[in-house]
């Protein structure tokens, strides 16, 4: 699943892939980080990169659908 983190005042986004079994995990990592109103979201993606994000400056989290099959070609 790919995770888009916009940021105020950027023009570019961070995005991570993170797997399936994570996405309530991540939910309820940011809820909690913003109901905090400070501080920093850190996020692990599945290559083991930590990404740090300063809760102030989130200005949208975007959270793709679970993995699905790659269709390649035309085909449906």
């Amino acid at each position: 699943m790919d995770v888009r983190i916009g940021l105020s005042q950027t023009a570019r986004e961070l995005e991570l892939e993170i797997g399936d079994e994570d996405r309530d995990r991540v939910i309820k990592d940011v809820e909690a980080a913003i109901a905090k109103g400070e501080g920093t979201l850190w996020l692990t993606d599945k290559k083991g990169r930590t990404v740090g994000v300063a809760v102030s400056k989130l200005a949208y989290i975007d959270l793709g659908a679970k993995d699905e099959e790659r269709r390649v070609g035309f085909a449906r």
